[in-house]
């Protein structure tokens, strides 16, 4: 199943795209607003070290990820992190977060955490969370994240953001 955005009010259409094949114009009507858009089935594109530098433009490989557990709001999400800060914050055209969360949960704000990912003295890893005075707050086992406090947290960390759950994946 593929989810395509309507290009006027961000409304998600859900289609079965293994039931077209690769260069075949579709057309979709969003149900939310009635906007009519047109769409090509690509083809998938193997995973090369262009893709992955794209995603990760220092070049310093796999710095992990966060997993956006499927509440009543969303679908799964797995986001790839960046080294330095991550902002992390509801999706939304225009909302200039490094890291969108695809939700209509709104109790995530457009800028709600910063995950800063940088490397120890020994050159390990290291993964901090903060709270970007969000007005729900930020959790780390039901702990809140205060104002000005930055949590170290690691591999499995499960942090809540509004009505959304976060499981922090370390890099190997």
């Amino acid at each position: 199943m593929k989810r395509i955005r309507c290009p006027k009010c961000d409304h998600y259409v859900i289609f079965d795209d293994t039931k077209y094949t690769e260069g075949q114009s579709l057309v979709f009507q969003c149900d939310q607003c009635g906007k009519q858009f047109g769409i090509k089935i690509a083809a998938r594109k193997p995973a090369t070290a262009a893709n992955c530098q794209e995603a990760n433009p220092t070049g310093e490989g796999e710095l992990g990820a966060i997993i956006v557990i499927e509440n009543v709001f969303h679908y799964k999400q797995e986001i790839p992190l960046r080294m330095g800060d991550n902002v992390i914050g509801r999706y939304q055209k225009g909302n200039p977060v490094s890291t969108p969360i695809e939700t209509v949960d709104p109790s995530v704000d457009l800028n709600h955490c910063t995950v800063n990912v940088s490397r120890d003295k020994h050159g390990k890893l290291r993964y901090t969370l903060a709270d970007n005075n969000s007005n729900t707050g930020t959790f780390v086992d039901n702990i809140e994240v205060k104002g000005r406090e930055r949590r170290i947290i690691t591999d499995g960390t499960l942090f809540t953001i509004g009505a959304t759950s976060i499981i922090l994946r370390a890099a190997e």
